[in-house]
């Protein structure tokens, strides 16, 4: 069971002000600190409630309990972009976040994961390890990604196994995470409910407009950042993949490329893909499955004997860097709101959404702790 949800059909104007309809439990706990004092008559609201989304809130929840934190979004589990991703944690370099940063980014969210994968909390909330390998056609400039003290066991492909992969001159054998959002993101909602969150249906089209109400904004909008803040460097990365039954292949398979990948999970095992820039489609195409069936099968032929059970279509929230930072915006009254932006992160929202909501996080406390807003009316 979820956190209790408000549907909500009224314009954005009538709901800023949110009821106390949704399920809010109080922290106990009380401290005495000034960073609780400063907080205690605090609202946040988080646009967005994707991995990344509910992963901020829980974490703003969490660890700031006098903070009242609402979660907006016109999108919930299981219609989000995360309830489609494979949910494998690797990672890819970004061009403009300083390598210390990303690799902080993977390593909390490593961590945090695996912490559930090793629990026993494992099975209610998606959470598991799974071991594999990626193969590269041709060896890569960087052997040892930045990523690779973090997995368990990395290590590069014997000869031997290589010859599984007649198409590759190199590889590379990990265990990494495999989180499956269908199960986490309704486990994060509910563990979100219980730290005294709100969470409300509805279409956010005017941070300005919450700017009145709200005394921090976090956006998680990710694709919707296109829009809502006129990012002009996000764009969507169409991914289409398919659900497929074939419950004797335990071991994930990766092509180096991106293009092909097969991720066995808890109840199917998922084949991909597509990633195709610009591409707003969110129809089936019939081409693509057939491109990647016929990719996967080469790649991996004790797929054969298996069936597709599903097929489902996803924009990737694609920008050249993850946009993790604050800014002001100043109401009709004078006053200035900090907006914490966390999005863009392209194929690699649940492999960093912990560790940029942590980061997040301390953006929405430095900014109230310097610049602690008036209270509103």
């Amino acid at each position: 069971m979820v956190a209790d949800r408000l549907l909500l059909s009224c314009p954005i104007s009538q709901f800023l002000n949110p009821p106390d309809g949704g399920r809010i439990l109080v922290n106990a706990e009380s401290s005495k600190s000034q960073l609780d004092t400063t907080m205690q008559s605090m609202k946040v609201v988080v646009v967005g409630a994707g991995v990344v989304g509910l992963s901020t809130a829980v974490c703003i929840a969490e660890t700031l309990p006098h903070c009242s934190v609402t979660v907006i979004s016109e999108r919930f589990t299981p219609d989000t972009t995360s309830d489609g991703a494979a949910g494998i944690l690797f990672a890819s370099q970004f061009p403009d976040i300083p390598l210390e940063r990303q690799q902080r980014w993977f390593k909390e969210s490593f961590d945090h994961l695996l912490a559930i994968a090793q629990s026993s909390k494992s099975g209610e909330t998606g959470v598991i390890l799974s071991s594999g390998c990626q193969v590269f056609k041709e060896v890569p400039a960087d052997k040892r990604p930045f990523w690779a003290e973090h997995v368990l066991g990395f290590r590069f492909l014997s000869d031997r196994e290589l010859k599984r992969f007649p198409d590759h001159k190199f590889g590379q054998a990990f265990t990494t995470i495999k989180c499956e959002c269908t199960t986490y993101l309704p486990w994060l909602e509910k563990r979100f409910g219980k730290a005294g969150g709100k969470i409300l249906y509805g279409k956010v089209s005017d941070l300005q407009r919450l700017a009145d109400t709200y005394d921090v904004i976090v956006n998680c909008s990710g694709l919707g950042a296109h829009s809502l803040v006129g990012d002009a460097k996000m764009h969507p990365i169409r991914g289409q993949i398919l659900k497929f039954h074939a419950p004797w292949v335990k071991n994930f398979v990766r092509d180096g490329d991106g293009h092909t990948y097969i991720y066995p999970g808890m109840n199917s095992v998922t084949l991909g893909g597509t990633r195709q820039a610009g591409d707003w489609r969110l129809e089936v195409d019939v081409g693509d499955r057939e491109g990647i069936l016929e990719r996967c099968f080469r790649l991996e032929p004790a797929l054969h004997g298996g069936k597709v059970v599903g097929e489902w279509v996803g924009l990737r929230p694609g920008r050249e860097s993850p946009r993790v930072e604050v800014e002001w915006l100043r109401t009709a009254g004078g006053q200035e709101v900090p907006l914490v932006h966390n999005y863009g992160h392209g194929g690699f929202g649940v492999t960093l959404a912990w560790g940029t909501a942590l980061d997040a996080l301390g953006l929405v406390r430095q900014s109230l702790l310097q610049h602690p807003p008036m209270a509103k009316l």
